[in-house]
């Protein structure tokens, strides 16, 4: 519900503050009053675009705030799913700086205008004449008839449903789309894992190969460098075991004299069995070296199979062409499974289209079902309303696309005159039918569906006498079951509100403003009979207003 609306540097309202209640609120004025002003200034606290011609004074900020109670409206999951704190009396500002800066909040939290707009169709459905062309759209007729056929429930059931078909059919289409050029490259992938295959490479041996054939290519050196090694060590003359032998003797004879010689003896038989063991080592290197030319050249070709391996997918390491391997491992067996994977998600999307088809039908029926209580009902409204041969004809055809909704296609039409040809409203219906064909949809939709606050935007215009009572009598049954603001022009239905405010323009300082105050009951008698009679209220004009307010 609107609680409340505070306009401060706006058009021609300097500072205005006024608060709303339940029930029905009623909204006159004289013709350029301002009234427009009022709703100008609630669309742009609710997410409109923002102009700084709009301020009445340029050199100061524009800030429209309005208050909203949406404890029955159950927005907590929106409000989470924003990033913003519930509040059960919610405060949103809009602000318009000189420079025409906009920044807007809901409870002091800066929001985009696109959060504005989503938080707004929750809140409030401001209907002007321009908006009967929504009568037209077929997700609007819709609305009308899954709010009486009570499919709310359903349609969240099929469009969870509708979601898991859309991602299943995406992955199908990815998995399609990903065979089709793993097909067009699938030999050459094919050939090159097949090559790394075959070429058997082990992690490291890259560098094993280059040192024996390091080796193999040295290897008269390393013989001769080898044997002279051990020469030099087993000398019986000047070798290097002798000469040690003979220092251990020398160092042994004294070791008994002091701590320090013994440790000295010590030292000098850990290099004598240090050298022994290279001895032994030298010897057996000696015994086994020798030249192999063909097993040199076998480990030329095989380095030579890696080299030409790596320049041929510009890698450094056996371990990058192992990986290679992998992949390639991996694209061949996605063409080779490619069938298996298809084949599966196609079985689930069968499995959820066959869900969905069955949602569609409950859906569908449901709606055929009020169809002629709907139509009977719209009658019967638009009788009252001054249209007396108005009939409807609402036909649903299920069709074999999945739409947001179902898998209904709908006609709304629309026949104004006995005997008359139906046609689509837009076709066949003047300005003032729509408006009326519109409130009488409000009225059945308020009456099936919890609606935010509705405000009507001179939606009596262009009917009189007792359509207007008639029009009267609907809005405020309407305000039973939620807030309606409506700016008439009537007195019959300016009499039937529950409060009334006026819209009004005086001069201040030759400074024209526009203001905003709600009426006292006399005043309401002196708005009312003026509505009747014109600015010379006569005797009979005041009778009129009194007994149209009781």
């Amino acid at each position: 519900m609107l609680s409340s609306l505070s306009i401060q540097n706006y058009a021609l309202i300097n500072q205005l503050s006024i608060d709303f209640t339940n029930g029905l609120s009623i909204i006159t004025g004289e013709t350029g009053a301002g009234k427009s002003i009022l709703l100008g200034a609630l669309g742009l606290v609710l997410g409109n675009r923002a102009d700084t011609s709009t301020l009445k004074d340029p050199s100061k900020k524009c800030v429209v705030e309005v208050a909203f109670s949406i404890n029955s409206y159950h927005l907590e999951s929106f409000f989470e799913t924003v990033d913003i704190d519930y509040e059960p009396e919610t405060i949103i500002r809009r602000e318009i700086s000189p420079s025409g800066k906009s920044r807007a909040f809901i409870n002091d939290t800066p929001v985009t205008l696109s959060v504005l707009n989503a938080l707004k169709v929750k809140l409030v459905d401001i209907h002007s004449q321009h908006q009967t062309l929504q009568l037209s759209d077929a997700d609007f007729q819709f609305q009308i008839l899954d709010a009486l056929a009570k499919n709310s429930q359903k349609i969240a059931s099929y469009q969870r449903g509708l979601k898991q078909f859309t991602i299943f059919r995406k992955e199908l289409h990815d998995l399609e789309a990903t065979q089709r050029e793993a097909n067009q490259q699938y030999d050459y992938n094919l050939h090159l894992f097949n090559e790394l295959l075959e070429a058997n490479l082990i992690t490291n041996e890259q560098v094993d190969l280059e040192e024996k054939i390091e080796k193999l290519t040295n290897v008269e050196e390393i013989k001769l460098n080898l044997s002279e090694a051990l020469q030099t060590s087993v000398n019986e003359d000047m070798g290097a075991q002798s000469l040690l032998h003979s220092l251990e003797n020398s160092l042994q004879k004294i070791a008994p004299f002091s701590k320090e010689y013994e440790a000295l003896a010590s030292r000098i038989s850990s290099i004598k069995i240090e050298l022994d063991d290279i001895v032994t080592e030298l010897e057996s290197a000696t015994e086994y070296i020798e030249s192999n030319p063909n097993e040199l050249e076998v480990l030329n070709d095989r380095l030579q199979l890696i080299y030409n391996l790596q320049k041929k997918h510009y890698v450094n390491s056996i371990e990058e062409l192992l990986g290679i391997q992998n992949n390639l491992s991996e694209k061949v067996g996605q063409v080779e499974n490619a069938e298996t994977l298809i084949a599966q998600k196609q079985r689930q999307i069968d499995e959820v289209a066959k869900k969905l088809d069955e949602v569609a039908v409950m859906i569908s029926t449901a709606r055929g079902e009020v169809i002629p209580k709907l139509q009977k009902e719209l009658a019967f409204l638009l009788s009252e309303l001054g249209m007396p041969n108005a009939q409807f004809s609402i036909q649903v055809h299920t069709a074999d696309t999945y739409y947001s909704n179902g898998k209904d296609q709908i006609e709304f039409l629309f026949s104004a005159n006995k005997g008359g040809n139906f046609g689509a409203l837009k076709k066949v219906a003047s300005g003032g039918e729509l408006s009326r064909i519109m409130l009488a949809i409000k009225k059945v939709l308020s009456e099936n569906t919890q609606l935010p606050t509705i405000i009507f935007d001179e939606i009596d215009t262009g009917v009189s006498g007792e359509v207007s009572n008639k029009i009267a009598a609907i809005m405020q049954q309407m305000s039973t079951q939620m807030q309606v603001i409506t700016i008439t022009h009537l007195p019959q239905i300016a009499a039937k509100g529950n409060q009334h405010y006026k819209v009004f323009k005086e001069e201040i300082n030759n400074v024209t403003t526009t203001s905003l105050k709600q009426l006292s009951e006399d005043e309401r008698i002196v708005e009312i009979a003026e509505m009747l009679s014109g600015k010379n209220i006569s005797d009979s004009a005041m009778t009129h207003a009194k007994e149209l307010l009781n």
